[in-house]
């Protein structure tokens, strides 16, 4: 049977599905008239078996099914990125390294492929399907595109609507890697998804100055670390304090004194530092006591800065460890 060329618009030419897989050029695969061949997933597999990149091919609905996309001839995978699979469908597809950066895969369904090592940095990934998927050392960049359009937004209604998008996409990635065991990227996901809610509260508004706090005290609990450099940060703090305020030992005085040389000053502090930390994980030995009122203020705020921040420590560092 005749037919014309939809792409080209040309003489009369065998229809796409009598044609071989070399047939359609970059033009074509980026067309988006290909989406609906019967021979799609041979013609897509003969195509990257080139291994040419394969830039900006549109393909929105397309049914790619258990298609087989891996570079077995090469240490690294196929490129197909910036690309357009809206709704397109690679269930159980094998997708081993496969690039598909810049690519938006809206919706499209990934449930149950096998996406080892792929690179998904930059895509949009809004109401994408990785259930059962296989996503061990996937490379998905530092933030989702959402993020990026938000801070370039023009009004608040726009940057709000990015962020709420972009923290469906990290909530959905969270439950993903947390079903597949990776539970440190998992981790990661969820401050991501924190501090996208986070920045959709009123700028000046409580609420959102408590969830930074909370973020930078220990990353919503997902940074141990972060607790014990503020441990330090505080013990340092409450030392120098108390280094010009005054204490005593024994009835000596332990202060900056000018009159004293370098030396003197020095192990005066380091006295102070000794007693910030007894203080701050309340020890307590009595062997250096505060002397003036408003040494006294600050021991007694440092003990309860520290009772409290050994206390979230041992939950940040278990919920870590447990999993």
């Amino acid at each position: 049977m005749q037919t014309k060329d939809r792409t080209l618009g040309t003489s009369f030419i065998p229809s796409h599905a009598e044609l071989p897989p070399e047939h359609f050029s970059d033009e074509q695969w980026r067309s988006g008239y290909l989406c609906q061949e019967l021979n799609l997933k041979a013609q897509l597999t003969k195509r990257a078996s080139s291994n040419k990149p394969m830039l900006n091919f549109s393909l929105p609905n397309a049914q790619l099914e258990s298609i087989n996309l891996v570079n077995r001839t090469s240490k690294s995978g196929y490129v197909l990125a910036h690309g357009d699979f809206y709704r397109a469908n690679f269930h159980n597809a094998h997708c081993f390294k496969l690039d598909l950066s810049g690519s938006s895969l809206m919706k499209a369904d990934f449930s149950g492929a096998n996406l080892h090592c792929a690179n998904l940095t930059g895509c949009n990934l809004l109401g994408t399907n990785f259930d059962g998927a296989k996503l061990d050392h996937v490379i998905w960049g530092d933030r989702v595109i959402q993020e990026h359009q938000a801070q370039k937004a023009q009004t608040v209604e726009e940057q709000i609507d990015y962020y709420q998008q972009a923290e469906e996409i990290y909530r959905n990635l969270r439950l993903a890697t947390e079903s597949q065991g990776l539970f440190e990227i998992a981790g990661s996901f969820f401050q991501r998804e924190m501090t996208m809610r986070r920045k959709q509260m009123p700028r000046y508004s409580i609420k959102r100055a408590l969830s930074k706090i909370v973020d930078l005290f220990c990353g919503y609990g997902e940074q141990p670390l972060r607790v014990v450099t503020f441990t330090w940060a505080v013990i340092f703090a409450f030392a120098v304090m108390f280094f010009f305020s005054g204490l005593q030992y024994s009835g000596q005085p332990i202060a900056f004194d000018l009159s004293q040389n370098l030396l003197n000053n020095f192990e005066a502090f380091i006295s102070c530092g000794y007693f910030s930390i007894v203080t701050f994980t309340t020890l307590g030995y009595g062997d250096i006591t505060p002397v003036s009122p408003l040494s006294r203020i600050l021991a007694s705020a440092e003990a309860l800065f520290g009772s409290f921040t050994l206390a979230l420590f041992v939950v940040v560092f278990v919920k870590k460890m447990t999993r």
